[in-house]
């Protein structure tokens, strides 16, 4: 159980959480610069007194998720696209998370993509009760997308949340499974159901930029112990970090410090997650805190 401050915190960064995904989910239009859109949604939480807790990620199309611009990223939003804005905030280490789709066709083509995964968390959300099984909730997220004649994706799943973690127990999947964990009063956790005209799996292609400290303490090894690539890592606490968050750091030097640090597992790499039959990917996620009343969506924002 988490204290009535510490609740405080958590819906404050929800609070600013959901402030930066619709400020950049209203940036995200043909012609702009993908890098833009993630560093303007960190500027306004940084703005709002918190900080990212983990760097914001703006995936399209078949790009389900980890979609995290590097220094040098020109890439820019299409017309047709079928973005992901992905961001969260902290405050003094208790993290929230959420993100929406938006359809950047002219006629709507992806609402109904969109609509099925919206659904989905709406009713996953009405069934959170102190005793639910986290299989049960991966069955109305199942049941709803299959209904509106699409695929869940069933290798990806919501997570708890916790001081400095953003992925603790338990995991809500997005497909039925038999029992798993129950959900209890006090928890906090995401729901994010995604949605696919695919095959519902996704794979981990191409290059990371976004990573987290796994190990208790980085092995420095030689390297002087105040090195910025070792202490900028440490000063996440575990929390995601990406490669453009060390603007002034000699670029070879971080380079062979992510090298070897994901070489030895003391850094985890996220590459980006891409549907495995080229499926369209829509979703959407809200941080939610179970209460003594129920559900409370520490994301909702405004109306």
């Amino acid at each position: 159980m988490f204290s009535d401050l510490e609740l405080d915190a958590f819906r404050e960064a929800g609070r600013i959480s959901a402030l930066a995904r619709d400020r950049a989910a209203a940036q995200a239009r043909p012609g702009v610069l993908l890098r833009h859109v993630q560093e303007h949604a960190e500027e306004v939480i940084r703005e709002a007194g918190a900080a990212p807790s983990f760097p914001a990620q703006t995936s399209r199309n078949q790009v389900a998720a980890h979609y995290c611009s590097s220094p040098e990223d020109n890439a820019r939003f299409e017309e047709g696209d079928l973005v992901k804005v992905d961001v969260g905030a902290h405050i003094d280490g208790y993290p929230a998370d959420t993100g929406v789709s938006v359809d950047l066709s002219l006629d709507g083509h992806w609402s109904g993509l969109i609509g099925a995964a919206s659904e989905a968390l709406d009713a996953a959300i009405a069934s959170v009760r102190h005793g639910v099984r986290v299989g049960r909730i991966g069955s109305i997220i199942e049941g709803a997308i299959k209904a509106a004649g699409f695929r869940p994706i069933a290798n990806l799943s919501g997570h708890g949340l916790d001081r400095w973690s953003l992925h603790a127990a338990p995991q809500i999947p997005n497909v039925a499974i038999a029992g798993g964990s129950t959900l209890r009063t006090g928890a906090v956790f995401a729901i994010e159901p995604f949605s696919t005209t695919g095959a519902g799996f996704v794979n981990e292609t191409g290059i990371a930029e976004v990573f987290s400290q796994d190990a208790p303490d980085l092995p420095r090894g030689g390297s002087d112990p105040d090195d910025s690539c070792f202490t900028g890592i440490e000063s996440w606490h575990g929390l995601p970090f990406a490669r453009r968050y060390f603007p002034d750091a000699p670029r070879k030097r971080l380079e062979e410090c992510l090298r070897d640090l994901t070489r030895c597992g003391a850094v985890h790499a996220y590459r980006p997650l891409i549907e495995v039959s080229g499926g369209m990917v829509a979703w959407k996620e809200h941080t939610i805190y179970l209460g003594e009343s129920g559900a409370e969506i520490l994301t909702q924002g405004s109306p």
